[in-house]
């Protein structure tokens, strides 16, 4: 809530989410197959379908469920 009444963290806020989506970008030229330019890194069917079918990245977070199934039996 920070955001709507201090005028920095307003601007810290959208710099984050400038940055963020470029790497996303960026990501997603290193690793065409899970589709992050479209689904931005959230767990869309087709990121998830990915995940299943290319395992998880050294970018992905091995704390979300499907990269934990993955990482165990695959």
């Amino acid at each position: 809530k920070g955001d709507q009444s201090e005028p920095a963290i307003a601007a810290a806020s959208i710099l984050a989410k400038v940055w963020r989506d470029q790497l996303i970008i960026r990501l997603d030229q290193r690793y065409p197959g899970y589709h992050l330019a479209s689904n931005k890194g959230y767990g869309s069917v087709k990121h998830r379908q990915a995940l299943q079918d290319l395992g998880p990245t050294r970018q992905h977070r091995l704390s979300f469920a499907p990269c934990q199934v993955r990482t165990l039996f695959g």
